[in-house]
């Protein structure tokens, strides 16, 4: 073998080793999106069904009010002998919402390979036409919508939008301004500036589905610039912040009437005895900030606050204060 040869052998085998390593990398994306796909459904179909069994149970009452939240209340409470998290009496409330709202689209055949036969083969029937296209926590929103509810639905799914962006595109009136706007393209390009999902892990990191499979949710799946940038400085921003500031946690989650919350930074100062917590505002101090930040506040004098210690502090640090709007809150710039 002369050496033009040799070297031909050589570049033939990288060549090799580069289609493995692409085919790969390809298969794990592919494997990854079909299993997110799978626990997704799986998921939303449980719901479905636990929210379908309640209904009927339910009906079979003769005080149907009293009856009904005494069926949600027993069943909870066997839910978390078995389960951690995941099964609180609002999670079941839910599902019965659930259940009422997209009745529609399961039908008896399909729920009784799912519910009663536990059959594998009923994902095979959602291939071309699943029932359901977006998430858990997507439908906890979209059920508080009443006649534009599809649209947003289908948007979702299709433009791959957060929760927290199809949050946004509702309270901005999305449906009504593309109904009025002639420059419905113009409208839509300005929709598609939100939060995108790219890949698996930006579903998998959604709360709602680490607690149905009794995942421990950690600070990392969600943070922000803002954060990352003060907790990379924390020593610094305590000493700034004064005496006696413990970092307790960040995206520090909590739910309240069936709605999930996140605290951007939770302190506890050892002097002052109380609660320390911070919401970050990169734009101009607002009404709706001021009025969730007491909302934190509220929830924390009422389910965390022991009794001997002091009243919550609200911190918002923000680029722009109002003093009209602050009062008696505390804002800071930044």
């Amino acid at each position: 073998m002369n050496h033009s040869q040799k070297t031909e052998v050589l570049t033939n085998e990288d060549v090799a080793i580069e289609r493995l390593c692409a085919n790969t990398v390809a298969l794990v994306k592919h494997a990854r999106n079909i299993a997110v796909q799978q626990v997704n459904m799986i998921q939303l179909l449980t719901y479905y069904t636990i929210g379908k069994w309640i209904i009927e149970v339910q009906q079979k009452g003769e005080t149907r009010a009293r009856y009904g939240s005494q069926v949600v209340k027993r069943l909870s409470e066997e839910m978390k002998k078995n389960f951690e998290r995941g099964f609180s009496e609002d999670s079941l409330k839910n599902a019965r919402k659930f259940y009422l709202t997209y009745k529609d689209r399961i039908d008896e055949t399909v729920f009784n390979l799912f519910a009663v036969e536990k059959s594998e083969t009923v994902f095979s029937l959602f291939e071309e036409k699943p029932p359901f296209i977006v998430s858990w926590s997507h439908y906890l929103q979209l059920m508080r919508i009443e006649n534009e509810r599809s649209f947003y639905e289908i948007e979702s799914a299709k433009s791959g939008w957060s929760v927290r962006t199809l949050q946004r595109q509702y309270n901005s009136s999305l449906y009504e301004r593309l109904a009025l706007s002639r420059d419905k393209e113009a409208v839509l390009q300005l929709a598609k500036k939100g939060n995108i999902i790219t890949k698996p892990e930006d579903i998998v990191k959604q709360p709602t589905v680490l607690e149905f499979l009794g995942m421990e949710e950690k600070t990392k799946y969600s943070e922000t610039d803002l954060e990352t940038a003060i907790i990379d400085k924390l020593q610094k921003f305590l000493l700034e912040m004064g005496k006696g500031y413990l970092f307790e946690s960040r995206q520090k989650r909590f739910t309240f009437n069936e709605d999930s919350y996140y605290v951007d930074l939770v302190f506890y100062n050892r002097l002052l005895r109380c609660y320390v917590l911070i919401d970050l505002k990169v734009d101009k101090l607002t009404h709706q900030d001021i009025g969730q930040m007491q909302m934190y506040v509220n929830y924390y004098d009422r389910y965390e606050k022991l009794e001997d210690e002091n009243p919550t502090i609200g911190i918002l640090l923000c680029k722009e204060n109002n003093d009209a709007l602050v009062g008696d809150y505390t804002a800071a710039r930044y």
